[in-house]
């Protein structure tokens, strides 16, 4: 209970950083399997690929447009116009980084580099692909935590739950890195390097998106909505397609539905 009072009482920027921290930690936990000699399965990739698909799906409703509707209503506004506005928005910017950044999904049988033209590394474009990957979810949880207590309908538990969710399927990102740089033949200790570094992004876009909300709190339905799309792009145009990819379709469907509902009683239980 002390421990609860006192992150409490911290300013949302500070939270959302400790936030992020958690979940790029738990990111490097599961990189740190590199040391070992995991040697998952397709299907098991393919499982927490879709449990991971799941998670995002639930938090981006139950934690952030589910809010900005009621915000909306709260503030006067005609309640679908910002999360429908943000929502798009959201996906319109994740679209211009997927065309900007160089980058290769990991797990996409016969992917082909994509952003600009560039002659980096493979192993660099699989570094890039998770890096974009965990944008939204830094801005998700940072945004929910800016949101905190400007709202009945935005608390902070509810910020917390989606940073546990956030975080428990970073887990296998951190594998779903550092395994094929192990099998690319990099040593474990530079696959864990590479596989947390993936993750370094969600600290700084958490504070980004609870200082943008702190600054704009007028925009708070935005905010939400905007973090909402762009979770969705991610798992519409990565991660299905990836955990899809190999013949495992009924497996990481039912990682999906398995971590839509672990998503959905963390946000209900805590928030």
């Amino acid at each position: 209970m002390e421990l609860h009072l006192w992150f409490q009482y911290l300013g949302p920027v500070t939270q959302a950083l400790l936030g992020g921290v958690l979940t790029w930690g738990l990111t490097a936990l599961g990189a740190a399997m590199a040391f070992l000699g995991a040697n998952p399965s397709r299907k098991l990739m393919d499982l927490m690929l879709g449990f991971a698909g799941g998670v995002m799906i639930a938090a981006s409703f139950w934690s952030l447009l589910a809010p900005a509707i009621e915000i909306s209503g709260e503030l006067g506004m005609v309640e679908w116009l910002p999360p429908a506005v943000g929502f798009v928005l959201g996906a319109v910017f994740l679209r211009l980084l997927d065309l900007v950044l160089p980058h290769l999904h990991p797990a996409l049988k016969g992917a082909k580099p994509e952003g600009i033209r560039t002659h980096l590394m493979k192993t660099t474009l699989l570094v890039l692909a998770i890096t974009l990957h965990n944008i939204p979810e830094g801005l998700a949880f940072g945004v929910a935590f800016g949101a905190a207590g400007l709202s009945p309908s935005s608390t902070l538990s509810g910020a917390v739950a989606l940073t546990l969710g956030i975080g428990l399927q970073n887990l296998p990102e951190g594998l779903a890195v550092a395994f094929p740089l192990r099998k690319a033949g990099f040593s474990r200790g530079k696959a864990f390097f590479f596989g947390q570094l993936s993750a370094v992004v969600e600290p700084l876009f958490a504070m980004l998106g609870a200082a943008a909300v702190d600054f704009m709190r007028v925009g708070l339905p935005y905010a939400l909505s905007f973090a909402a799309g762009a979770m969705i792009y991610v798992v519409v145009e990565e991660v299905i397609p990836e955990s899809q990819s190999e013949g495992n379709g009924d497996l990481a469907t039912m990682g999906l539905i398995l971590g839509f509902t672990c998503m959905m009683i963390l946000d209900v239980a805590l928030g």
